[in-house]
């Protein structure tokens, strides 16, 4: 008989949405297993306070957080969905480029539909991640970067991928030097990003908050089922 699918509590008092915390990794929080001791120390997040924590498991919070901030059902017990818990197909780094308020994206279309994504790529065999973000900014771009500091990873479709915040000199290159895989860089204001369809969804308007909040220390962490890049995310 196949084991029963591991569940966690989901409660929302007058304060919020009730999560342990993680004794082992600063700011972070977790929903408690059902059945889970009453003596652990729980706390109470508002929704905006939850929607920039870091909740695991990252695929629980996703639920949890969407059915929350659209006024769906919020029910008493939800899925343990940890995709952190198992081994990427494929890993990618990002690269977060700001210059005078604006982020740089690569631009696509299709079916008539515009959509951009943050530039980045597969790391190749025995590259580091930062090496990664640096080379796929080159190459997308043209422009040379250095790594600030990592500042998201997000797991979707069994990948894992990380966002480094990067400083980048120089100007956008000719297109026919650029492989970006038929992309057109461009520069897209940081207060339109919630708005803009860029990939990861729930990423994207993160970042125009923590660029007037402060970047995220340690990285935050998200899970994204998201496909429809034009519809609205607010969680």
């Amino acid at each position: 008989m196949a084991d029963e699918p591991m569940m966690v509590n989901v409660q929302i008092d007058d304060a919020g949405l009730v999560l342990a915390k993680d004794l082992h990794a600063d700011g972070s929080y977790y929903f408690p297993h059902r059945g889970q001791v009453a003596d652990i120390e729980c706390c109470s997040l508002s929704l905006a306070e939850a929607l920039h924590a870091r909740i695991r498991p990252v695929g629980t919070a996703e639920t949890v957080l969407r059915n929350w901030s659209t006024g769906g059902p919020v029910r008493a017990t939800a899925l343990w969905d940890d995709p952190a818990a198992a081994d990427p197909v494929r890993v990618r780094a990002g690269a977060v480029v700001i210059r005078d308020e604006q982020m740089l994206l690569i631009g696509f279309e299709e079916d008539g539909q515009p959509f951009y994504e943050i530039p980045g790529g597969g790391v190749e065999t025995g590259e580091t991640l930062h090496a990664a973000a640096v080379r796929e900014l080159r190459e997308e771009s043209g422009l040379a970067g250095s790594v600030i500091k990592e500042v998201a990873r997000v797991w979707k479709d069994n990948r894992r991928e990380h966002y480094f915040l990067l400083d980048a000199e120089g100007e956008i290159g000719a297109r026919e030097q650029l492989d970006n895989h038929g992309g057109t860089p461009v520069w897209v204001p940081i207060d339109r990003l919630p708005t803009t369809p860029v990939w990861p969804r729930r990423l994207a308007w993160r970042i125009a908050h923590w660029h007037l909040a402060g970047w995220p220390t340690p990285p935050a962490e998200l899970a994204d089922s998201i496909h429809d890049l034009q519809a609205d995310c607010t969680w």
